[in-house]
């Protein structure tokens, strides 16, 4: 592990030399450069090379460029894990940028309170203008898991999330061949099995929807990469701690993946038979709706 720096913050790009640069300056004006930022370049074709050259060249701050193939955005998750050597790390969007007390904040409050005993923290995300992306953290709980915020607590909207490296690791994202997403839940809600995380009714991250954003394209993201999204449904209807009608949500959604894919083991292959049964009409009602509203370019 790297003793000096506690945290890495990593940016996954796809073609976005043009926005990129928003990032580098938010990073630059941190008040504690305590941290590594390493950009994974997901087998970007315009020049986002040289331009993260020209900024370790200026050696403002410790950055580390790793470029691969192009495997979409939980690839270039997979690969980061394997390369961050700090004991915590928290992504942040190409798009996207962080205040310029972030870092001091995060590193003081897991100083303060952090422990091997929790996963990392979940901080706010704000839009550009400043306000709350969805609701604030519950004041009254130092700790939760993600799933019972959002399922139990009525947590709405995006949470910037840090995690301890060690753990986060352990669940690497399945690659399937010819799609490009798997949804990054996945891994968080493996760890919600063991661990909460700390709550930090801090801004973290500031956030900017572009129309080229997985975000704004989830539509799309379902009609393309059905397999990764049909993994991801049936290892969420797994989860012990999970109500019968949260499972049943996603077995509609494992039906309609499974029809996009046209998976016809998708009954034989789920965790929940019964309520993948009973998900059928709605499931191919949600398929085609999908169906309708996309197209594959």
């Amino acid at each position: 592990m790297n003793d000096l720096k506690k945290i890495t913050i990593f940016t996954p790009s796809y073609n976005r030399a043009y926005c990129l640069h928003h990032c580098y300056e938010s990073l630059k004006r941190q008040t504690s450069k305590e941290f590594i930022w390493l950009i994974i370049d997901d087998g970007s074709t315009d020049h986002t090379r040289d331009l993260v050259s020209s900024w370790i060249t200026e050696n403002v701050i410790e950055i580390r460029y790793h470029w691969q193939e192009n495997q979409g955005m939980h690839g270039a998750h997979n690969t980061a894990y394997e390369l961050i050597d700090t004991e915590l790390n928290v992504c942040i969007d190409s798009d996207d940028y962080m205040p310029d007390d972030a870092v001091e904040k995060i590193l003081s409050f897991w100083r303060k309170y952090g422990s091997n005993k929790v996963s990392g923290i979940v901080g706010l995300d704000s839009y550009t203008d400043g306000r709350i992306i969805g609701s604030k953290l519950p004041e009254h709980l130092e700790s939760s898991t993600l799933f019972a915020l959002y399922n139990r607590h009525g947590v709405t909207g995006d949470k910037k999330l840090v995690y301890r490296t060690e753990l986060i690791r352990q669940y690497p994202y399945p690659i399937f061949k010819n799609e490009k997403y798997v949804g990054l839940a996945y891994k968080y809600y493996m760890l919600d099995q063991e661990y909460e995380m700390l709550l930090m009714n801090e801004v973290l991250c500031c956030v900017e929807y572009l129309p080229d954003g997985s975000s704004m394209n989830m539509l799309n993201q379902y009609r393309k990469n059905p397999k990764g999204f049909a993994f991801l449904r049936k290892e969420l209807m797994k989860l012990q701690f999970a109500s019968s009608l949260f499972k049943y949500r996603q077995a509609i959604h494992y039906v309609s993946s499974s029809c996009i894919a046209r998976d016809r083991k998708f009954i034989r292959e789920t965790p929940c038979k019964i309520l993948t049964f009973l998900a059928i009409p709605f499931g191919i009602i949600l398929y085609c709706y999908i169906m309708r509203k996309t197209r594959i370019s």
